[in-house]
């Protein structure tokens, strides 16, 4: 039997999926501005609401298939991707595929909702929606749906080796009853 500890909680901080991005941030010379936040912010409009930042400086990282090969696109959470437009903004031939809740967690390492845009299991190519560049600051998953960190778009770009396009994103068209989009 396994000795039981009460009331001692571990930081989702210390949690191995969010060290793991931790260490990426310092690795890359930039500061650890991961945080562990009251409310989740698995969605998009729930990270806007956490941080209270508008709802277009959260990244979405989101995961597809072009071909055979997976990648990542990181949307503005006020966009929607314009799936059909990411083989050539990845200089990439293929038909797109929308990618399985299991397989984005064997490809990436990290469950959907806490997918950050770096640390990852395995290389893929990225890209970047343009339109995050009208902010100074966004904000990532950082391994779990309660943990986010902050970054400058320039340095988002150079942390992923992603390059940006202005043609993968177009803005939400919102509709009341809709439920958030995961990030």
């Amino acid at each position: 039997m396994f000795p039981v500890t009460l009331g001692c909680k571990m930081s989702l901080l210390e949690r191995e999926t969010v060290l793991k991005v931790r260490k990426a941030l310092t690795e890359a010379g930039l500061e650890d501005t991961v945080i562990e936040l009251a409310d989740t912010a698995r969605t998009a409009e729930d990270a806007a609401s956490a941080i209270g930042c508008e709802l277009g400086a959260i990244v979405k990282s989101l995961v597809f298939i072009i071909g055979p090969r997976f990648v990542m696109s990181l949307i503005s959470g006020d966009h929607s991707c314009i799936e059909a437009n990411l083989p050539a903004a990845l200089e990439l031939e293929g038909r797109v595929g929308r990618v399985r809740a299991s397989e984005v967690k064997r490809k990436t390492g990290y469950t959907i909702g806490g997918v950050p845009p770096l640390a990852l299991s395995c290389d893929l190519p990225i890209v970047i929606d343009g339109s995050l560049a009208r902010f100074d600051t966004v904000y990532a998953a950082a391994g779990h749906p309660y943990c986010i960190f902050s970054v400058s778009v320039s340095d988002l770009g150079r942390i992923t080796g992603g390059s940006f396009s202005d043609c993968i994103g177009e803005p939400i068209k919102f509709d009341m009853g809709s439920a958030g989009s995961a990030i």
